[in-house]
């Protein structure tokens, strides 16, 4: 037992500057599982400003990609990326590109981004297949909503295969 309290002080700090430098090195590790990622890219490569921009989906390019939270995000066109970086957060889509009804139901359910997505409010949420998109977020789009909200502040960071 440490009865000198310099050594206690000492200690503490050491344990601090521990627990700051791991949690430093796993900030981009959490936050690129909070992000469904396929083919190297964030929601498969598609441009997430093109949803809101053309009112479609559109493949992105490496050509024009950006970094944001530790994932490489691709765009259509070397403007659709500067959109992007100019304002991040209005064109991420809810529950980082994973299906919003798994997301209802408390889980990571890869989606299929290409045909399966609403903007809804400004936001774009995507969904896993049709009777996800129809069945669920479509016939009751504020509940489905409300409950991702809530489950996604648990299942955030959780790699998919955990849930």
């Amino acid at each position: 037992m440490l009865t000198n309290p310099a050594p206690r002080r000492m200690v503490r700090i050491a344990a601090a500057a521990l627990f700051l430098s791991v949690a430093g090195s796993m900030s981009g590790a959490i936050a690129a599982d909070a992000h469904f990622i396929a083919d190297n890219a964030a929601i498969s490569g598609y441009d997430v400003v093109a949803f809101h921009t053309a009112g479609a989906p559109a493949k992105g390019s490496a050509e024009f990609a950006a970094e944001f939270q530790g994932v490489n995000w691709h765009f259509a066109s070397a403007e659709n990326r500067d959109l992007f970086k100019a304002d991040p957060a209005k064109y991420i889509p809810a529950y980082g590109g994973w299906c919003t009804a798994g997301a209802s139901k408390g889980k990571k359910v890869v989606t299929k981004p290409g045909e399966f997505w609403s903007i809804v409010d400004g936001r774009l949420y995507l969904n896993s297949s049709q009777a996800a998109h129809e069945k669920l977020f479509l016939a009751d789009t504020a509940g489905v909503i409300r409950k991702g909200e809530m489950n996604w502040k648990v299942i955030y960071a959780t790699p998919a295969d955990q849930l």
